[in-house]
């Protein structure tokens, strides 16, 4: 089923009005995106700031909406708002599972440690391979900060009688990477369930035993 994409450029003050009208249109879903490369820090509590230049993306189903009078249609449902900028995209359907999974491949930290997808067979079979699958809780080695710890914790050697707490554990990526590296014991805690779930099920795969708090 082929899929019409809308993407509107606008200010913040009217982002809630124009996602409104995608969906009484009939959008399947509606999100936010950066305009103008504006950088957004952590908000205060119970405040949900927004770009001063905001792009707005609606995903239309195009067996029910016409894309040739999509503008005409949109300019009745915000009026009397100034109409944005309008880009309109057809996007043939996939299969999205598929497509991630050819998004994420074998990758290598220090000498000898690879984190793998458990759709791929590792590089090196005598290497120290972690099977890890990209999901919900964070951390497949891919952000700077998780490649720097997985390089040092290589880096480090014998982990042998030692203990390491993987605190904010996310996907168990660090503390099963120190059990496979030989670390006496591993915890790996946090307040998600997700977090731990995932742990568990990537501690399985790679054959390491990790206690979870």
């Amino acid at each position: 089923m082929p899929w019409l994409q809308v993407i509107l450029d606008t200010e913040a003050q009217y982002v809630e009005e124009i996602s409104d009208g995608l969906v009484a249109m009939g959008a399947i879903c509606v999100t936010l995106q950066d305009g103008a490369d504006q950088a957004l820090y952590e908000p205060p509590l119970n405040t949900t700031p927004l770009w001063k230049r905001t792009q707005i993306v609606g995903l239309f189903d195009e067996d029910k909406i016409d894309g040739l009078t999509l503008p005409v249609q949109l300019q009745n449902v915000l009026a009397p708002l100034p109409l944005p900028s309008i880009q309109c995209q057809r996007l043939e359907d996939q299969e999205w599972t598929q497509r991630s999974m050819s998004d994420f491949h074998p990758m290598q930290f220090g000498h000898r440690v690879w984190i793998c997808p458990s759709w791929t067979p590792p590089p090196q079979p005598q290497a120290v391979n972690i099977f890890l699958d990209p999901g919900l809780a964070f951390g497949t080695g891919t952000h700077a900060t998780t490649a720097l710890c997985l390089e040092w914790l290589e880096q480090q050697g014998d982990w042998s009688n030692k203990v390491l707490i993987d605190y904010g554990c996310g996907s168990g990526i660090l503390a099963i990477t120190a059990a496979k590296l030989g670390a006496t014991q591993v915890w790996a805690v946090d307040i998600d369930p997700q977090a731990l779930y995932a742990t568990q099920a990537n501690a399985e795969k790679t054959k390491s035993l990790c206690k979870l708090m």
